[in-house]
C-alpha cells in the first residue's frame, strides 16, 4: 500500500531543493520584496515535514513592530506602482510567471513536502500561479469600465477603476502559494500592492516565492513594498483586519476564522474578500455513469488527503444505485496508495500535522455516536514510512445528512455515503442543506436532471459542476461559495474588480449648468 523512499538521498534532494529557493536554516520574519528583516527575532518556529517528521528549516516569527514596518513600505510602493500603466505592470507579472516556469520543480517539490500533499498535486499548484500570471497579463488591457447615457444634454458620463491600495491576504495551508497568486497577480495588474500573511505551517513555500521574484522587481528598478510577506501567528492577521491602512482583507481559511475577519474588517468598512469552508457534494442520480462518477468521488474524497476546501465530502446516491456504489467504494479503498507524497505512484499523502489526524479520529467517533455506520478506513497508520503518525487510511462513513458532524466540515478524507429516493430535486434539497456552498457536482446522463441542478432552484453553491468533481476549479473562472463559505470570488471572470475602487464621471462639455432635479435658481 505505502511508497517509501531511500532516506539518504531523499536527505540529498531536499537540501538541494532548499538551496535553490534560498531556503536558510533559520529564514528572517519578512521580506518587502527586495529586502529581508527580522532576521534577529527572538521567537522561532521550526517547521517539520508531515512526509518523514524531518526539520526542514526554522523561520522568525514576526512582531506588531514588523508589521508596521511592512505596511508603510507597502503604502510607500503603492504611490509609485499605481502611476504605472497597467500593461506595463501586466509585464511584470508577465517576469514573474516566467520565473516560476524556471523554478517550478524546486517550488512544486517544496509544497509537496513543507505541506504533504502529493508531488503532483505540488507541481499542479505551481502550474496554477504560472497560470494565473498569463490570465492577470492578459487582463492587464482589459480594465474596462463603461460609458452611459446622460439623462442632461451636453454631458458625458462613464465609470471607471481605479486602484485600491493595499492588500491584505491570509493564505491556508493546504494551498500555501496558488491562493497568494490569485490575489497577488491580480491586485498588481489592478494597481495594487500585496502584504502576504501564510499559514505558520507552511512559510517556507511563502519565503520561497519571495526569493523568486525577487531578481524581477530588482532588474526593473522597482522600489520594494509591492509584494511583501510577513511570517507570524493570529496577531499578524488581527492587525492586518484592524487596519485601516488595509482596504481589502483575502482571507482563506475556516468558516470560524473568517468570521472574524470578516467582523473586524466589517467594524472599519473595510472590504473583504473570503473563502472559507465547503462541504461539498456529488448527487449519483440513477442516470449516472457510475464509472466516471466513482473516479470523480473517489480522487474528490482522498486528494491532499482530504485537506482541500473543495474535496468531496457527501456523496448523495440515488437508492436504485446505491448498494452497487458502496460496493465498488468498498473494493477501491484498501487498494489505495498511501505513503509518501514525493514518491512515484503516491495516491493520499499525510495529514498536516497531529492536530489533524486528532480531529479526524474524534469526527469518526462522534458521527459514529450519532448513528453513522464506518464502513472502511479510520486507521492511523504505523510501522516503517508512517513514523510520523500522520498518515491515515480514508473513511466512507453511511450516515444522513442532517447528523451534526456532517454538517459540519471535518478537513479529513472521510467520505459521507447518502442515500435518497425520488426525483433529483430531493438530492438537490438535501446536497443545499448544509450551511456552507462552495462547490458541487451532479453525475447524469438526463438533461432534465443535470439542467435543474444549474438553474436557480437547483444548487446553492458557488461552483456547479455536471459530469465533472467538486476539486480541480479552472484559473478562467471565479472561484468561490456562499453561505458559510464567504461569498467571496478569486481567480478568473471579473473577480478583479474587488481590488479596485469604482468611480462614476460626469463630464459636462456645454456652457451651462442644469441641476439635478429640474430644480432651478437665480442670484
Amino acid at each position: 500500500m505505502k511508497q517509501t523512499i531511500d532516506a539518504a538521498p531523499m536527505a540529498v534532494a531536499v537540501t538541494e531543493m532548499l538551496e535553490k529557493l534560498g531556503i536558510k536554516e533559520v529564514n528572517p520574519a519578512y521580506s518587502t520584496g527586495l529586502v529581508w528583516g527580522g532576521q534577529n527575532n527572538k521567537e522561532v518556529r521550526e517547521i517539520y515535514s508531515p512526509a518523514d517528521g524531518n526539520l526542514i528549516a526554522s523561520v522568525r516569527m514576526a512582531t506588531e513592530e514588523d508589521y508596521g514596518a511592512v505596511i508603510r513600505k507597502a503604502e510607500e510602493a503603492f504611490k509609485v506602482w499605481r502611476t504605472v500603466p497597467a500593461p506595463k505592470r501586466g509585464e511584470i507579472v508577465r517576469q514573474i510567471g516566467n520565473k516560476l516556469r524556471e523554478f517550478k520543480e524546486p517550488l512544486g517539490k517544496l509544497v509537496s513536502y513543507e505541506m504533504g500533499k502529493i508531488l503532483q498535486e505540488g507541481l499542479g499548484e505551481v502550474q496554477e500561479m504560472i497560470d494565473i500570471c498569463d490570465f492577470a497579463v492578459g487582463l492587464s488591457r482589459q480594465l474596462q469600465g463603461s460609458t452611459l447615457h446622460s439623462e442632461r444634454p451636453s454631458h458625458r458620463m462613464y465609470d471607471q477603476y481605479h486602484p485600491l491600495g493595499v492588500v491584505g491576504v491570509i493564505s491556508a495551508f493546504n494551498f500555501p502559494v496558488a491562493v497568494w497568486s490569485w490575489n497577488a497577480m491580480l491586485a498588481a495588474v489592478c494597481g495594487d500592492v500585496t502584504v502576504w500573511k501564510p499559514s505558520e505551517k507552511t512559510p517556507l513555500t511563502a519565503l520561497a516565492c519571495q526569493h523568486i521574484i525577487r531578481d524581477v522587481l530588482a532588474d526593473n528598478e522597482l522600489p520594494e513594498g509591492i509584494f511583501s510577506v510577513i511570517i507570524g501567528d493570529a496577531k499578524i492577521g488581527v492587525a492586518m483586519s484592524k487596519d485601516v491602512r488595509v482596504p481589502l482583507v483575502s482571507a482563506t481559511g475556516s468558516t470560524r476564522m473568517g468570521k472574524k475577519v470578516g467582523e473586524a474588517v466589517g467594524a472599519r468598512l473595510g472590504k473583504s474578500l473570503l473563502e472559507l469552508g465547503g462541504n461539498n457534494a456529488i448527487i449519483m442520480t440513477e442516470n449516472a455513469d457510475i464509472e466516471m462518477a466513482l473516479r470523480a468521488v473517489v480522487f474528490g474524497a482522498v486528494g491532499t488527503c482530504g485537506q482541500r476546501c473543495t474535496s468531496t465530502r457527501r456523496v448523495i446516491i440515488h437508492e436504485n444505485i446505491y448498494d452497487e456504489v458502496k460496493e465498488r467504494l468498498l473494493k477501491i479503498y484498501p487498494n489505495l496508495p498511501i505513503g509518501n507524497p514525493l514518491s512515484d505512484g503516491t495516491l493520499v499523502g499525510p495529514l498536516i500535522d497531529k492536530d489533524a489526524v486528532e480531529a479526524f479520529l474524534n469526527a469518526l467517533k462522534a458521527v459514529q455516536k450519532e448513528g453513522g455506520n464506518l464502513l472502511i478506513g479510520g486507521e492511523v497508520l504505523e510501522g516503517a514510512g508512517y513514523e510520523t503518525g500522520t498518515y491515515v487510511t480514508p473513511a466512507i462513513v453511511e450516515a444522513e445528512n442532517h447528523y451534526h458532524l456532517v454538517q459540519e466540515e471535518t478537513f479529513a478524507p472521510i467520505l459521507y455515503l447518502i442515500k435518497y429516493s425520488g426525483g433529483v430535486e430531493n438530492a438537490i434539497d438535501i446536497q443545499n442543506g448544509v450551511k456552507q456552498g462552495l462547490s458541487s457536482s451532479i453525475f447524469s446522463t438526463n438533461m432534465l436532471e443535470t439542467e435543474a441542478f444549474v438553474s436557480h432552484w437547483g444548487s446553492d453553491c458557488g461552483i456547479a459542476n455536471v459530469n465533472i468533481g467538486t476539486s480541480g476549479a479552472e484559473i478562467g473562472g471565479a472561484f468561490g461559495g456562499e453561505k458559510d463559505t464567504g461569498g467571496g470570488r478569486e481567480s478568473g471572470s471579473d473577480a478583479w474588480r474587488i481590488y479596485m475602487r469604482r468611480q462614476t464621471n460626469t463630464i459636462n462639455f456645454s456652457r451651462e449648468l442644469p441641476l439635478a432635479q429640474g430644480i432651478k435658481f437665480d442670484f
